[in-house]
C-alpha cells in the first residue's frame, strides 16, 4: 500500500501494541473472574501448559476462554463496523443498529431458530439475508441518480429500524412456546451458548472482513472530504461504499446470529478512539478492533460477575455503560 508512510506505520505498531496489551490484560482478567470466583492460577498454568485436569482449569479454559474469545470478536466487529459506516456516511451517529442493518440481521436469525435451524450455518445464513435484505432496502430508498446519498441512507435506516423493531415484536408475540424466552434474552446480547468450534466458524467469518475494510481505511479518509473529492482522488466511489457495506454487512450479520442484538459499542468505541487517536482511519481501523474487543470482553465480565445468581445480557451493561459515555463524549467534542 503505497499510502502508508514509515512515520504511520510506526504510529499504527505503537498504537496497536498499546491496545494489544490492554487487550491481553482484560482477556486474563475474563478468564480469571466468574461465579467460581476469581482464580488467576489456573489461567497461569494454562498459558504454561501446567495444571491440566483440574475442575477450576477445566472451568477457566472449557467454558470461559471460549465466551472471552467470542466477546472480543463481537466486540471488535461492532465496532469496525460503526466505524466503516461513520465514514461513508460523515456521521458520528451512524452505525449498524441505527440504520436497521442488525434489526434485519435479526429477524433472519429469529426467523432461523423458529425453523429450528443450527447455529452455525443455518441461523447465519438466515440472519445474513435478513441483514442483506434490509441493506437493498436502503439502496432502494436512498439511491437517487445512481449516486449513494448519505442523509437519505440515514434517514431512511431510521424508518427500517422502527419498521424492524416492529417485526421482531410481532414474531415474539406469535411464539407461544419456551423458545420465547430464549429469543428475549438472546435479543439482549447473549453470549452464553457458546463453544470453541462455533467461536472459530465466527472468527474464519469475521477476520477476513477485518482485512478488507483495513485495505480500504485510505479510502474513508477520502469519504470524509465528500464524494467528489474522494472520486477526484481516483476512489471509485460507488464500487468502494458497496464492498464495504457488503462486508460489514457480512460481518456484523454473523455476530448477531451468534450474540443478538448489543448496542452502542458501534457509537461509543470509534468516537472516544476518534477523539484520542485523530480521523486516520488507517490507524482507527485497527485501533477499532482491540478497542472494542478490549471494551466488550471487560462488559461481557462485567454481565457474568455483578449479579449474585445467573447473568444478564452483555448487552444491558453495553448500554448502562455506553449511554452516559457517549452523552460525556458528543459533549465534550462539541467544547
Amino acid at each position: 500500500m503505497s499510502f502508508i508512510t514509515s512515520a504511520l506505520v510506526r504510529r499504527m505498531v505503537v498504537v496497536s501494541m498499546i491496545l494489544m496489551v490492554i487487550l491481553a490484560v482484560v482477556m486474563v482478567l475474563g478468564l480469571a473472574t466468574g461465579s467460581a470466583g476469581f482464580a488467576l492460577t489456573p489461567v497461569i498454568q494454562g498459558l504454561t501448559g501446567t495444571g491440566e485436569g483440574s475442575l477450576l482449569h477445566d472451568i477457566v479454559w472449557r467454558l470461559r476462554f471460549p465466551r472471552v474469545l467470542l466477546a472480543a470478536f463481537l466486540g471488535a466487529t461492532l465496532s469496525l463496523g460503526g466505524l466503516v459506516f461513520q465514514a461513508l456516511l460523515r456521521n458520528p451517529l451512524a452505525e449498524p443498529y441505527i440504520l436497521g442493518i442488525s434489526g434485519g440481521s435479526a429477524i433472519g436469525a429469529i426467523i432461523g431458530i423458529l425453523m429450528g435451524l443450527s447455529r452455525f450455518p443455518g441461523v447465519w445464513l438466515t440472519s445474513f439475508a435478513g441483514s442483506l435484505s434490509t441493506l437493498m432496502v436502503l439502496y432502494i430508498m436512498a439511491a437517487q441518480s445512481a449516486r449513494l446519498r448519505t442523509n437519505n441512507l440515514l434517514l431512511s435506516g431510521v424508518m427500517v429500524n422502527a419498521f424492524c423493531s416492529a417485526i421482531i415484536m410481532f414474531l415474539i408475540s406469535m411464539t407461544q412456546d419456551s423458545r420465547l424466552h430464549n429469543i428475549l434474552f438472546w435479543l439482549m446480547g447473549d453470549l452464553s451458548a457458546v463453544n470453541i468450534g462455533n467461536v472459530i466458524a465466527l472468527g474464519v467469518t469475521v477476520i477476513p472482513c477485518f482485512v478488507v475494510i483495513f485495505t480500504r481505511s485510505h479510502a474513508m479518509n477520502l469519504f470524509a472530504l465528500g464524494n467528489d473529492m474522494a472520486r477526484s482522488m481516483g476512489v471509485n466511489v460507488k464500487t468502494t461504499s458497496t464492498i464495504l457495506l457488503l462486508v460489514t454487512t457480512l460481518m456484523v450479520s454473523a455476530t448477531v446470529s451468534y450474540c443478538g442484538l448489543v448496542g452502542f459499542v458501534g457509537l461509543v468505541i470509534p468516537h472516544m478512539l476518534r477523539l484520542v487517536l485523530g480521523f486516520d482511519h488507517r490507524i482507527l481501523a485497527p485501533a477499532s478492533i482491540l478497542g472494542g474487543a478490549a471494551f466488550l470482553v471487560i462488559c461481557d465480565t462485567l454481565a457474568r460477575t455483578l449479579p449474585e445468581q445467573g447473568e444478564m445480557p452483555v448487552g444491558v451493561v453495553t448500554a448502562m455503560i455506553g449511554a452516559p459515555l457517549f452523552v460525556y463524549l458528543l459533549k465534550k467534542s462539541n467544547t
